[in-house]
């Protein structure tokens, strides 16, 4: 009987959560130059604040992050995108 007491049974089965790997959409479209002149592809790479995603939540490797990050500040400073936003999507 005591066995039977410390066993645990479920209803339905456990679920277990599967990650999606991430991956760089660059590399995989093999894109080499962001454009600063297009905001609405960059605003991809935005939150609603405005402030730049992280590469852990985008996925992008480190050297394109480096470019998106420069492409969005110069489109900032060209006025194409706001530096800071209450709903930017």
């Amino acid at each position: 009987m005591a066995q039977n007491e410390s066993e645990i049974r479920y209803l339905t089965p456990p679920t277990v959560e599967v990650k999606k790997k991430k991956y760089c959409r660059f590399k995989k479209n093999k894109i080499r130059y962001i454009d600063y002149k297009d905001p609405e592809f960059l605003k991809k790479f935005l939150n609603d604040q405005g402030k730049i995603l992280p590469r852990r939540l985008t996925g992008t490797s480190l050297k394109y992050q480096r470019k998106v990050a420069t492409a969005v500040k110069r489109a900032r400073h060209l006025s194409l995108l706001p530096y800071v936003t209450d709903l930017l999507k």
